[in-house]
């Protein structure tokens, strides 16, 4: 028999979903059966599984320890194999800013991702204990393409999980983007679309008109500098659809910078040749939490920031001037 002792990291989870991390190699199905027989009990009592759990809950497993072992993989914490760049860390939420190159979430087995290093950053720091990472996992919660730089939300505690999620979900936070784009912007400015993602070739098509299969975007930008050639624009995602930034303002005939997906090909071999540039110019550079909502941390009002990569700091300062 196993004892969960539900801890404030834990709570908030469904019963179902905790023995689903618990019992990570048992079929669902398993697991629904041993509650209907009362081999799994919450609080001494019959559980369906669907109970939100709560600080103080008990789940006992009434199981024979080969059973267990059977259908339970021990998790571990697993080395640090990337030093991560920290901008404010608490008990529940850490925020990385991630570098040129490296994957949010991985893709293959021997990729090394933000994600996957999460864990070990926060068991090193005393964030979360190995025990207490058999019922919780923490993860990424926002996703940056690989070359895009920038701040990356990460939940360590189930209720940063739950609330970055859903803040991200009810667009309860603002996130900025600096980017450089081709032609000169002079004036703020707020544009919609529609988008519509092809799956097999990971791209994007942006339409002015309605598109089946699409989603409506919208995306504000406003510059920070321009000249004849570029501009320097401070991007707010209103909508966070797959490649949105990229993919919108080339579709109005501003495309990034570096962008061999959707930019100007021409301008593209031109930095490449004087930068060593071969991908998109783009950094998410500030996440601003709202005053009135309330977090599990303390980040009401808070504005997270994220300093320039030095080659974006480098072409900037070549393309608009060294005083800015």
């Amino acid at each position: 028999m196993r004892e969960l002792n539900i801890t404030a990291r834990e709570e908030g989870q469904r019963l179902d979903k905790i023995l689903s991390k618990y019992l990570n190699k048992a079929p669902k199905s398993f697991l629904y059966k041993m509650l209907r027989k009362k081999n799994i009990k919450l609080n001494g009592k019959k559980a369906t599984g669907n109970e939100k759990l709560s600080k103080g809950d008990q789940v006992c497993i009434y199981l024979a320890e080969d059973t267990i072992s059977k259908f339970r993989e021990e998790v571990r914490a697993g080395k640090q194999k990337l030093k991560l760049d920290i901008l404010y860390e608490d008990d529940n939420v850490i925020m990385v800013n991630k570098p040129w190159g490296i994957l949010s979430q991985k893709s293959k087995s021997e990729d090394i991702s933000i994600n996957d290093q999460i864990i070990p950053y926060a068991v090193n720091q005393g964030l979360i204990s190995e025990k207490e990472l058999q019922v919780v996992k923490p993860s990424i919660c926002n996703r940056l393409d690989r070359n895009t730089t920038g701040i990356i939300i990460c939940g360590i505690s189930m209720e940063g999980l739950q609330t970055m999620a859903e803040m991200l979900k009810n667009r309860d936070m603002e996130k900025y983007y600096l980017c450089i784009v081709k032609g000169k912007l002079n004036k703020p400015q707020k544009v919609s679309a529609y988008l519509r993602k092809d799956e097999k070739t990971n791209k994007v098509t942006v339409s002015k008109q309605e598109i089946f299969g699409g989603n409506h975007i919208e995306t504000a930008y406003e510059p920070v500098i321009s000249n004849d050639e570029f501009t320097l624009l401070k991007v707010k995602l209103i909508t966070g659809k797959t490649h949105q930034i990229r993919a919108h303002l080339a579709s109005i005939g501003h495309p990034l910078i570096g962008d061999f997906k959707y930019g100007d090909r021409k301008i593209n071999q031109q930095m490449k040749q004087r930068f060593g540039l071969k991908d998109q110019l783009l950094h998410c550079q500030e996440i601003v939490f709202p005053k009135h909502i309330k977090t599990c941390s303390n980040l009401s009002g808070k504005r997270i920031q994220a300093p320039l990569p030095k080659r974006f700091e480098t072409i900037k300062q070549e393309l608009f001037g060294r005083d800015l």
